[in-house]
């Protein structure tokens, strides 16, 4: 495995921690992945830089033949930037570094995009709530076919879901009238 679309499948969901709100890929468990991945993969820090009284890290992580380089500002927990920090708070930062430059070779960047899976089970996913969706408008359209009783019926059978409120948002309308058809022909 050494292309960034393979990378990027790798689904890190039981490896990422949770603090305030926000979601961190381990660090250490995301080396690790990278040199078993990548044997011979390095990565080195920069010199941090400082804006005013705060200040800025890099590291270059090189796997695959690529290197890439991210940044993070030294933050506190709260992911504000520290004034004047300590070396235990610029540390954390390299760490963090580190993960977010693994990742910018695939290795959990979903999760630095708000995330929760890899695009690939994502759009699975969403292949599947689609299916779903058009299963559920055939079904009420069926039971639209038989009347309004019917279409009601049908509606409140239906386990109440983010699909059925969207399918009877976008075909509401059009289904009670198709209902009330079959009502007035009968």
């Amino acid at each position: 495995m050494s292309t960034y679309a393979e990378i990027a499948k790798i689904n890190v969901n039981d490896h990422v921690e949770k603090k305030n709100g926000l979601s961190y890929l381990s660090w250490a468990w995301a080396v690790d992945k990278l040199l078993r991945l990548d044997p011979v993969a390095t990565w080195e820090y920069r010199e941090p830089v400082r804006y005013g009284d705060t200040m800025m890290v890099f590291c270059t992580v090189t796997a695959f033949g690529v290197s890439r380089t991210a940044q993070l500002p030294v933050m506190d927990h709260r992911n504000k930037a520290i004034s004047n920090p300590d070396a235990f708070a610029v540390n954390t930062a390299m760490q963090r570094c580190l993960a977010k430059a693994v990742a910018l070779h695939g290795l959990g960047l979903y999760i630095y995009a708000g995330e929760d899976m890899p695009l690939e089970e994502r759009e699975a996913q969403d292949e599947r709530q689609d299916a779903e969706f058009a299963d559920l408008i055939d079904a009420l359209e069926t039971a639209a076919a038989g009347g309004t009783a019917k279409l009601m019926s049908a509606f409140k059978a239906i386990p109440n879901s983010p699909a059925k409120i969207a399918a009877w948002k976008e075909h509401g309308a059009r289904l009670k009238a198709m209902a009330a058809k079959q009502d007035e022909a009968a």
